[in-house]
């Protein structure tokens, strides 16, 4: 299983009353993370935009789609696993009833392309990620009290182990981005304090 080492953020700054890095500019940053981890309830905290948005990390050139020109802004991410054509969202039945782990295939993930000349676009410094990664088991147990409203389908036959595949996911993701140069860091809840990934 991905370990994440972490640290807190030495510097910090406060957004709306929530503690964030302080290099950290506000219309920068994209939320994400597996379902129940409390995106939406960080976006409706910060004010931002309330639709959710989608990219696929396999596509070329997903950092220039439309979904993120709209920021703060939950995005839930299409990850390309061995095996199959096209990208997943770890809440598609296509993922959850594949029976067995899926692998991500690391090969099909894009990573942007590095500054080159003056004027052409640092998408290295336009986007801040921030991976909502809680205990699988508060997820489980906040997402089970959901169930009982039937307001989100993703809730229906769910299951622990489905949680922690789906928290190893994002685990896996936020390091794999992280090293590749994306400014990505984790929060454990919407209340406490943002985590730098950090080696071991």
């Amino acid at each position: 299983m991905t370990k994440l080492y972490t640290e807190p953020f030495q510097d910090i700054q406060k957004i709306k009353g929530v503690v964030f890095p302080d290099e950290l500019k506000y219309r920068s940053l994209l939320i994400t993370g597996p379902p129940g981890s409390g995106k939406s309830t960080l976006i409706r905290n910060l004010g931002g935009w309330s639709e959710e948005g989608y990219i696929d990390l396999a596509l070329n050139n997903w950092w220039t789609a439309q979904s993120l020109s709209l920021r703060p802004r939950e995005i839930h991410l299409g990850i390309p696993f061995h095996g199959v054509k096209q990208s997943l969202a770890v809440f598609e039945p296509a993922w959850i009833e594949a029976g067995k782990p899926l692998k991500i295939d690391f090969e099909r993930i894009r990573i942007p392309p590095a500054k080159k000349y003056f004027f052409s676009v640092d998408w290295f410094k336009r986007y801040v990620f921030e991976f909502i990664i809680p205990p699988a088991e508060i997820i489980f147990e906040r997402r089970m009290q959901r169930a009982t409203k039937k307001t989100h389908y993703v809730d229906k036959d769910l299951t622990l182990d489905i949680i922690k595949s789906q928290v190893l996911i994002y685990s896996t993701v936020a390091k794999y981005l992280s090293n590749n140069g994306i400014f990505v860091y984790i929060r454990e809840s919407c209340d406490e304090s943002p985590l730098k990934i950090v080696s071991k």
